[in-house]
């Protein structure tokens, strides 16, 4: 849990951090922990469950170190605790199946960890749980005269109440702290200063037709790019959602802009993502079988193992392409034109989206897209 709290601190105030466990838009700690469910009393939920699992340490080492009569009562307390905590995990488990119907790694150890606890305990405890609070009763006076215990409890309650406290005021203060595209402002109102600095961006004419959509979304990326990865992940659900709610809402084109020597003349001495000219072929091939959305999924996923070969396996079996090397030379020309249309808007590093114009260079964090989305149309329903 203290590692998800990291996890959550960092997703607050850095937008451009990626979560190791954001596999997929289905398997996200980012997803679960930036949702409305992860905060209690602006605190997250994530210190409360450290702070549990703090005192959970703080009883056994009690058990392990304490007198006679604690230990055989430490397994009732670890018992108690566990079945308050397994009614939260349970609450937990259920939004993140059946509401959110995304899983967080971190969160599903820890309440592993929790069932774990309260099978354990509850064999381990040798007398009836009715009797549990005149043994806690008689254990707190008898902890009273040893100034050992009165220590670790004093430094249990100071520790505790200054995390809740210390994440209560960071978390307000990121509530009002602008996190952009480039991470440069900081605010005491963080959403509305970032919309008075979306609202302050100029607005770059496209070549790209919207086909009706009221946001159009021009996403400069490259398939071997990690942040590329981090930002088609948080923008394609987003996107799902308010075409869900009305059909062509919001359209994304992918514009080819690989950091591959290859096939980008602004890139020197091979550049740092080799195989993503052949990736970007690879899309544009499957695009003429129907394949397109399954290779673009498949080459996000699977950025670890690129290599010539792979890439025109993958062309072969998920895109349907079988004559890769007949149409390379054609097809990586048409990838060159992607990236000579970037450079006529300044485009120089990968994620670089356009949101109706406007330049977002980097990776905006989930509710920033949105925000810059129902800005967007607010702004067409407006010049209806």
């Amino acid at each position: 849990m203290l590692w998800a709290a990291y996890v959550h601190h960092r997703l607050l105030f850095d937008p451009r951090y990626a979560s190791f466990c954001d596999i997929n838009s289905t398997v996200s700690c980012s997803e679960v922990l930036l949702s409305r469910y992860s905060m209690a009393y602006r605190v997250p939920v994530a210190i409360f469950g450290a702070i549990w699992f703090t005192g959970i340490l703080v009883l056994l080492g009690a058990g392990t170190w304490g007198r006679a009569s604690l230990r055989e009562n430490v397994p009732g307390y670890v018992f108690a605790l566990s079945t308050a905590g397994l009614a939260v995990v349970l609450y937990l488990a259920y939004i993140s199946f059946a509401v959110l119907k995304v899983y967080c790694p971190l969160c599903l150890t820890a309440d592993a960890a929790v069932i774990g606890l309260f099978i354990v305990s509850g064999a381990a405890t040798s007398f009836p749980m009715t009797t549990l609070p005149k043994r806690l009763l008689h254990d707190f006076k008898t902890s009273l005269v040893s100034p050992l215990a009165i220590g670790v409890i004093v430094l249990f309650a100071v520790g505790a109440g200054s995390a809740v406290a210390l994440f209560a005021r960071e978390t307000a203060i990121a509530d009002g702290a602008l996190a952009n595209a480039t991470s440069q402002l900081a605010a005491a109102d963080r959403r509305s200063e970032f919309e008075r600095w979306y609202a302050a961006q100029p607005r770059v004419p496209l070549i790209v037709p919207n086909e009706g959509a009221k946001v159009l979304i021009v996403d400069f990326s490259d398939f071997q790019c990690p942040y590329c990865k981090q930002a088609y992940l948080s923008l394609k659900p987003i996107i799902d959602k308010y075409n869900a709610q009305q059909p062509n809402t919001v359209r994304l084109a992918l514009k080819d802009f690989p950091l591959d020597s290859k096939c980008n003349a602004s890139v020197q001495n091979g550049g740092p993502h080799p195989f993503a000219c052949e990736a970007a072929v690879a899309v544009r091939l499957a695009k003429a079988k129907g394949r397109e959305q399954a290779l673009e999924d498949y080459l996000f996923a699977n950025q670890e193992t690129f290599s010539s070969d792979n890439i025109r396996k993958w062309a072969r079996e998920i895109g349907q392409v079988t004559d890769f090397d007949a149409k390379y030379a054609a097809t990586i020309e048409e990838v060159k034109g992607d990236i000579a249309f970037g450079h006529t808007l300044q485009v120089n590093a990968t994620p670089t989206m356009f949101i109706n114009g406007v330049k977002i260079a980097g990776v905006l964090a989930p509710q920033y897209l949105e925000r810059a989305i129902d800005l967007e149309l607010q702004r067409a329903n407006a010049q209806k």
